[in-house]
């Protein structure tokens, strides 16, 4: 079974203030409420450490592509029982503001089984950190 959430917003500010913002783990605790932390080299290829409400995962860096997008896959326990590909996309809106695209592609034996918390919980804690950074880039 295969599950996708797509969550998206509009930032009042240029993409290289969102990118900068996105990819400053450092600063995560002072904004970002949904991932706690993110550690670790992130380039494509190595296995990185993130911290989300109660649950820490390790997944690969697939993607980092400068100020465009940030893709990594995570599994829970070993692949193929429920496993995520998250995604974050910059797009330039050619007027001074970002579309920020935050998705994430699950599949795996316990998709169906957790399909109602991904609908609700992770999907809120989505449009949560979205709202966050929008907030956090156009006050700065």
């Amino acid at each position: 079974m295969t599950k996708q959430i797509i969550t998206s917003i509009t930032i009042n500010a240029d993409i290289e203030t969102v990118w900068r913002i996105l990819t400053d783990f450092d600063n995560y605790p002072k904004w970002n409420s949904f991932i706690k932390s993110v550690s670790g080299d992130v380039k494509v290829g190595n296995q990185i450490k993130i911290k989300i409400q109660g649950m820490t995962f390790t997944p690969t860096v697939l993607v980092r592509d400068e100020e465009k997008e940030l893709k990594w896959l995570g599994h829970l326990w070993f692949k193929g029982l429920f496993d995520g590909e998250h995604a974050f996309k910059l797009s330039d809106n050619g007027n001074g503001t970002t579309l920020f695209e935050q998705r994430e592609n699950f599949c795996g034996i316990f998709v169906k089984m957790l399909s109602k918390q991904i609908d609700e919980d992770t999907k809120m804690g989505f449009e949560r950190m979205n709202a966050e950074l929008k907030l956090h880039a156009e006050n700065l």
